[in-house]
């Protein structure tokens, strides 16, 4: 079983700024919810309002349970249950610290890559080295380009640490590829469907449709202009009369204005349909509507690009990049053409790095000028434009293809159980792992204990030097008042404070209480040993009673000597 670590940011579709995390894990939860293979949904939660706002966006996925909400509070106790829990990106270090104060071995973390050139993800991948993480921890990765991205980072971060300070115990967690996957059936359009579609458009059927679909960024996503020239020279070449829609989204009106700009001067010949990809209906025009899809990404943010899969599940010939996720998921010359790409060769770019670390350069101008040093072969792009115009068979054979493809490999039926399967071998990992570590806290008669969390100390250890004596259970303790019951009435008083009962978690029960001061009460006028007056607790709750003896103190109902 799994938990799913759920905040609504993550999962929505429903954003201005529609990223490709967003839509990955929108459809991610959906298939999920659609073919796990348990009756029982753990959803983990930090913020309460969450759980409303999952169970209206997924009401229509109906589970033969009730859904399992837990949060930080109650981690322990749910998080076991589940056995793992699952977060929609790489930083599952923070989440290991988290796991560190109650037991490493009684759940596993997984997690999952999206774009790594950024800053926090680099420093979140970084962080699993000096980071509570263990061998029964798992990142997916998306594409074998971006796990090769991620060991690289990692040998690097290793590498420094050996040189500075010489460790040699080093623990990553697992780097599974899984690909990304999509809803097929959501991208099946009828002739019916096409025909609306063109009319949407103004174009009949003898007009060739070009797609792109996604963030319409040529610093942060894919420069357009080879597209626009190759489909210009197509265009020539062929005779034939081209449309290209950009179907998604600028960031402003300056980007808008460069892609207008461009393709007015890169591709005079054809015609450019830009559409909204945020609203759906645009989205559905787009896709019945097109008879090839394209996206030539250059964009190292770009670690897997889910929209070839869309466009081979609507039975469309790709021509894309040699890139990235590209190359696990787009055969070359069977579901489409998968270009030629050239960048320099390796430490010919140290200064982009600088200016980015040292905050000269943003991060989208970290990108944009990498990617300004990224070029697709222009003439194999041409003559696969070329191609796939003069014969409609071609496109047909490349489309019939990735649709197979797509639905055999890539629909979430396939995938999520490649996801259970993983979730599975972490729990054997470390219920493995689990049984010896108790086996050997049994033989040398040393229970299991928590890990320490260097950085978030209990205060009382942290801040130990501060106080001018401590509270222990030899400490002498005589009530203010020789009568438990006068004490009790003048705590009640006190606890109607706003500068007393904002402190609420730190209060003992009103019975623990009234036991502390009943035993105190009896061995006046001596003094009491801390000791003493917690012998009317359990022993699960001495240690909170203990240091709340402090909290009484505070409120001048206890005296300390």
């Amino acid at each position: 079983m799994v938990a799913i670590y759920y905040h609504p940011e993550a999962y929505s579709m429903n954003n201005s700024r529609l990223m490709g995390r967003n839509a990955a894990g929108d459809s991610f939860l959906k298939g999920f919810l659609k073919y796990k293979s348990s009756d029982e949904t753990y959803v983990h939660v930090t913020d309460e309002s969450h759980k409303s706002v999952f169970t209206e966006t997924f009401k229509n996925f109906k589970q033969t349970t009730q859904t399992k909400f837990f949060s930080p509070d109650n981690t322990f106790q749910s998080a076991t249950e589940a056995g793992c829990i699952y977060f929609p990106g790489p930083n599952i270090s923070e989440h290991s610290y988290h796991r560190s104060l109650f037991s490493n071995i009684n759940w596993s973390l997984c997690g999952i890559t999206h774009t790594t050139s950024s800053v926090a993800a680099m420093d979140a991948i970084a962080a699993w080295i000096t980071s509570p993480v263990q061998p029964w921890d798992a990142v997916i990765c998306t594409s074998t380009a971006v796990k090769k991205n991620v060991e690289v980072v990692l040998q690097a971060e290793v590498d420094s640490l050996r040189e500075r300070l010489g460790i040699t115990k080093i623990v990553v967690p697992q780097l599974p590829v899984i690909p990304l996957g999509i809803h097929t059936k959501d991208f099946a359009y009828s002739t019916e469907q096409r025909v609306k579609a063109r009319e949407k458009i103004s174009t009949g059927d003898d007009t060739l449709v070009v797609l792109y679909t996604g963030r319409l960024s040529f610093h942060a996503k894919a420069h357009p202009l080879a597209m626009y020239q190759a489909l210009e020279n197509a265009a020539q070449v062929t005779g034939k009369e081209v449309i290209l829609i950009e179907c998604g989204w600028h960031s402003n009106e300056h980007i808008e204005k460069a892609f207008a700009d461009g393709a007015k001067l890169a591709s005079p010949s054809v015609k450019v349909i830009t559409l909204d990809g945020r609203v759906a209906k645009n989205r559905e025009t787009a896709w019945a509507s097109a008879d090839v899809f394209c996206s030539l990404s250059d964009n190292i943010q770009e670690t897997f690009g889910i929209v070839p899969i869309e466009a081979m599940a609507a039975g469309l010939p790709v021509v894309v990049s040699d890139w990235d996720g590209y190359k696990d998921t787009v055969r070359d010359g069977v579901d489409g053409f998968r270009i030629p790409t050239i960048a320099p060769a390796p430490s010919l770019a140290g200064d982009l790095a600088y200016r980015h670390a040292l905050e000269i350069d943003t991060y989208d101008m970290y990108c944009g000028f990498s990617s300004s040093l990224v070029a697709v072969h222009a003439q194999k792009l041409t003559q696969a434009f070329i191609e796939l115009f003069q014969s409609p068979e071609l496109r047909k054979k490349m489309g019939d293809a990735g649709r197979l493809r797509a639905t055999q490999d890539y629909d979430w039926r396939t995938i999520i159980p490649r996801y259970e399967e993983l979730w599975d071998e972490q729990t054997k990992i470390r219920l493995a792992a689990k049984k010896a570590l108790e086996e050997g806290a049994k033989k040398s008669g040393k229970p299991l204990a928590p890990l320490v969390w260097p950085a978030r100390l209990d205060p009382t250890i942290g801040f130990a030097n501060y106080p001018t004596q401590h509270l222990t259970l030899a400490t002498e303790l005589t009530l203010t008042e020789p009568s438990a019951e006068k004490n009790l009435v003048k705590l009640a008083q006190l606890k109607k404070l706003a500068m007393v009962n904002y402190a609420n978690y730190v209060f003992p029960t009103d019975d623990e209480v009234r036991l502390v001061f009943e035993i105190a009460e009896k061995n006046l006028p001596n003094s009491s040993k801390a000791e003493d007056l917690l012998s009317g607790c359990s022993a699960q709750r001495r240690p909170h009673v203990l240091r709340s003896l402090a909290w009484l103190c505070k409120l001048g109902l206890l005296q300390f000597s």
